[in-house]
């Protein structure tokens, strides 16, 4: 199932994809462009700051509450930059 913009834990994803059997990987995909007036010189600054969020936020939360076990959630985040893009990923 894929969902968008909806709450969990502390504040709201980007994008959620829940499997159909627990036993599959769930994935959270957090997209941000690059901000250099918030000190992400590099793309990988963005995606650092992309996964945090994630974190940060528990966004794993409504997964968990479905009997999704952590070592199943994989957590993703985006940096753009015009034509560039970078994808870095925790769990």
């Amino acid at each position: 199932m894929v969902s968008s913009n909806r709450e969990s834990g502390f504040g709201r994803y980007d994008v959620m994809l829940e499997p159909r059997s627990k036993s599959d990987d769930a994935m959270i995909l957090e997209f941000k462009v690059q901000d250099i007036s918030d000190g992400e010189k590099e793309l990988s600054d963005t995606v650092k700051a992309a996964l945090k969020q994630i974190e940060d936020k528990n966004y794993e939360t409504v997964l968990v509450e479905k009997g999704i076990e952590k070592g199943h959630i994989r957590k993703l985040g985006f940096a753009f930059c015009g034509n560039e893009v970078l994808i870095g990923s925790l769990g």
